[in-house]
């Protein structure tokens, strides 16, 4: 039978995803009374569960085992290789585990209350949670909606979980597939057909756009050419129709302008998005307006059009980062303290962690010409960088982007070694306004992989020394 018990919060956070659980850290930081509520029994939303952190170590992972299969003779190490996947996984679980229990002990640490079940929203300042421990009522003053975002879906094209799967089991699997389909060519498809490819699948990738990374700047998707170099295939402007078994088998339908043809498959991995998550939580009920896409609709300041009640991250759409979430996390608790919480989006940079990998913060060229900006391009390719060479890791280029009367730069692309963590300084660049004549004058150490960047902003007012 259930029970019924009644507190009162300063502030309730639904969702314990990245911008979740940061939002209820730092709301409790503040002063604030703060409870989270999560409807899976961990921490970390998926992100932490099935996304970027499981993701990453199978990355990691199999970038390895590739190089070791590879690339390590050429290094002088001899070695006999072969792929015990039991254990790679294992890995990647405890990765995530230790995470998530990371999160536990971090609302421990700032006295942040863990409810476990699902919420509903029956007023603006009342949340019922439903759990297999009973019905638990949550009042409180504010209502933070973070609940993030599910796997978008093909409606002609059902899923099994076990053969026609999305990420969420393309972590998982306990054998390699030796031959995996990929339908949609963004940075979830690309990274997990990275993945399988590297440990031995033959990979086709289906993309309805005429390229992989739409948002992506053009020029820097030439990632295409590495990863075919690598194996990986590809289908551009080519629509996945329908599957179907036939001896067993997996066969997509697929069709490109008047051309249709049949690919045979023993996995199928539909990576075409994500959409908000918004499923049950009654917000319709109480007045929460969402928009044509389903999104919850939020102000400049995250509130949404219910007085109290406030929304944050995936769910109310922009950009689908465990990071934008994170900024907007505080900033949205900051603003309730009557702090100056905000958020710089055009300071939020995008990362693809294929090999090689790619980043990308600001405007693209062609959002620049689109909104008619003059611009001034300073590139540097990763061969004339000395530690590129050293690591072997030399494929790519910086590019970055600057106003052409101001200076300041708008955008910075790289393709390259370690793009996820070089980006951080055009990140800095943007947040702080600085011009590529300020980055070009910043003392960067050799040999580093970051020269590049200095090399890419001297060749803004083409003097880069050494290309």
């Amino acid at each position: 039978m259930s029970s019924t018990l009644e507190e009162t919060f300063d502030l309730v956070v639904i969702g314990a995803g990245p911008g979740g659980y940061v939002a209820a850290i730092r709301a409790a930081q503040l002063g604030l009374k703060t409870a989270c509520i999560e409807k899976e029994p961990a921490l970390g939303g998926t992100c932490l569960n099935w996304g970027c952190i499981p993701s990453k170590a199978l990355l990691d992972s199999s970038e390895l085992y590739h190089l070791a299969r590879t690339s390590f003779a050429k290094h002088g190490i001899k070695t006999e290789v072969s792929l015990d996947l039991s254990a790679m996984m294992a890995r990647k679980d405890q990765v995530v585990s230790g995470l998530t229990r990371g999160v536990a002990s971090l609302f421990k640490k700032n006295k942040v209350e863990q409810v476990q079940g699902n919420a509903r929203l029956i007023s603006p300042t009342a949340i019922q949670v439903n759990s297999a421990a009973g019905a638990r009522t949550l009042n409180t003053k504010r209502i933070l909606i973070a609940t993030g975002s599910e796997i978008a879906t093909l409606p002609h094209i059902a899923l099994d979980g076990k053969d026609i799967i999305t990420s969420n089991e393309a972590i998982s699997l306990t054998e390699v597939p030796k031959k995996l389909l990929v339908i949609g060519g963004g940075a979830i498809g690309l990274e997990l057909g990275s993945v399988w490819q590297r440990l031995g699948s033959e990979v086709l990738v289906i993309e309805f756009m005429d390229r992989i990374l739409p948002t992506m700047d053009r020029e820097m998707t030439t990632l295409l050419r590495s990863l075919e170099k690598q194996g990986m295939k590809f289908k551009l402007s080519t629509a996945a129709q329908s599957v179907e078994r036939v001896d067993g088998k997996l066969q997509l339908t697929w069709k490109s302008g008047d051309d249709i043809g049949v690919e045979g498959a023993d996995k199928i991995l539909v990576a075409v998005g994500r959409k908000a998550y918004t499923s049950g939580l009654g917000l319709a009920e109480i007045g929460v307006q969402l928009d044509k896409r389903g999104f919850v609709m939020a102000d400049a300041h995250y509130a949404t059009s219910v007085p109290g009640v406030w929304a944050i991250g995936d769910v109310i759409g922009g950009a689908m980062l465990a990071h934008k979430a994170e900024e907007e996390g505080v900033a949205v608790v900051e603003l309730m303290a009557g702090r100056a919480g905000h958020v710089n989006y055009q300071a939020v940079p995008g990362v693809v962690y294929t090999h090689p990998e790619l980043a990308s913060v600001g405007s693209t060229e062609e959002e620049l010409k689109a909104k008619n900006i003059e611009y001034r391009v300073g590139k540097f390719p990763f061969a004339a960088n000395g530690r590129a060479k050293c690591m072997d890791a030399a494929e790519g280029q910086v590019k970055i982007l600057a106003d052409a009367k101001t200076d300041r730069v708008l955008g910075m692309h790289i393709l390259g070694p370690r793009a996820s963590d070089l980006i951080a300084e055009g990140a800095i660049a943007i947040e702080f306004a600085a011009s590529s004549e300020d980055l070009a004058r910043s003392v960067h150490a050799h040999p580093t992989l970051p020269e590049a960047i200095k090399e890419a902003a001297m060749a803004v007012e083409k003097r880069a020394i050494h290309f």
